[in-house]
């Protein structure tokens, strides 16, 4: 019997998932370090994101 595989995520939703579970985090944290530490991660997730969407838009395409 073969394993039933899901649909793959793209690279966005994996962020957006991401995302929203450390916001869930930080939204539980009192201030501090740790809360620190959690924002700084969605910050990163944020500019990946950017930069994702940068590196795949049309004016970036190879000359053909």
């Amino acid at each position: 019997m073969q394993r039933r595989r899901s649909a793959p995520h793209t690279f966005e939703e994996n962020f957006a998932a991401e995302k929203v579970k450390l916001e869930a985090q930080a939204a539980k944290l009192k201030p501090g370090p740790q809360m620190d530490a959690v924002l700084k991660k969605i910050s990163q997730l944020e500019t990946a994101a950017h930069i994702s969407e940068w590196l795949s838009s049309p004016g970036l395409q190879a000359p053909t």
